[in-house]
């Protein structure tokens, strides 16, 4: 579909009112556009939790100029489908992901951070002592 308005205006066709109602929703999913002005930008919104999340940032209904009460879920549905012809799920975006080494490379920093961090067979005098092993007879 393209622009937040077509959207808005695709809502006022399925529910009335005027596109002023509904832009904020439809604007709210393509906010990512700030981050990457191509398809990919969809990966953070244009899902199953993203339609999910649009209900929490603006309540389960909106009511709209003509008072009739609409409910946001349904809108971003809306949205969604007419943006990628159906609802994919998160792990949908997920599995198109081509993992790089980059993105793995998680560091440890417990040890240099947490002054209660336990080390197991550490020399030092404030270091925890390892566990003792489980007696087997005990058991």
């Amino acid at each position: 579909m393209g622009h937040c308005y077509h959207h808005a205006l695709s809502s006022v066709r399925k529910w009335g009112g005027a596109a002023e109602d509904y832009l904020p929703l439809h604007q709210w999913f393509d906010e990512s556009k700030a981050i990457t002005a191509d398809f990919r930008h969809r990966a953070l919104r244009h899902h199953a939790e993203g339609i999910f999340m649009l209900e929490r940032f603006f309540g389960p209904t909106i009511t709209i100029s003509t008072g009739r009460v609409v409910p946001v879920r349904l809108i971003g549905e809306q949205h969604v489908v007419e943006d990628l012809g159906f609802i994919p799920s998160f792990a949908d975006w997920v599995r198109c992901i081509r993992p790089q080494p980059w993105m793995g490379r998680a560091q440890p920093i417990h040890k240099l951070v947490d002054p209660f961090a336990v080390t197991y067979g550490a020399s030092t005098d404030h270091a925890c002592a390892a566990p003792p092993p489980l007696d087997a007879s005990a058991a």
